[in-house]
């Protein structure tokens, strides 16, 4: 639910500052929002299977949270 609430809010601050922004630029790859939905996705059905599979998928995908964004950062120093 984070990782579509997450999506969601990225994209309504891109439409605010256009596709030509240098915060656009920075955010046109973002592959740990994408990696978090596929995994949350994958929890969901393992937590039918195994719950610690679910466990693991859902705190792995906590920890890469914690790690900033470099892009982000990147785009705020220009």
């Amino acid at each position: 639910m984070a990782a579509i609430a997450y999506t969601l809010l990225q994209r309504a601050i891109l439409c605010q500052h256009g596709t030509g922004s240098r915060l656009a630029k920075s955010m046109e790859h973002d592959l740990k929002g994408k990696l978090s939905i596929a995994a949350y996705a994958a929890a969901i059905l393992c937590a039918q299977i195994e719950q610690w599979i679910s466990d693991a998928l859902y705190i792995s995908v906590a920890t890469v949270w914690f790690i900033p964004d470099k892009r982000l950062h990147a785009a705020a120093r220009e």
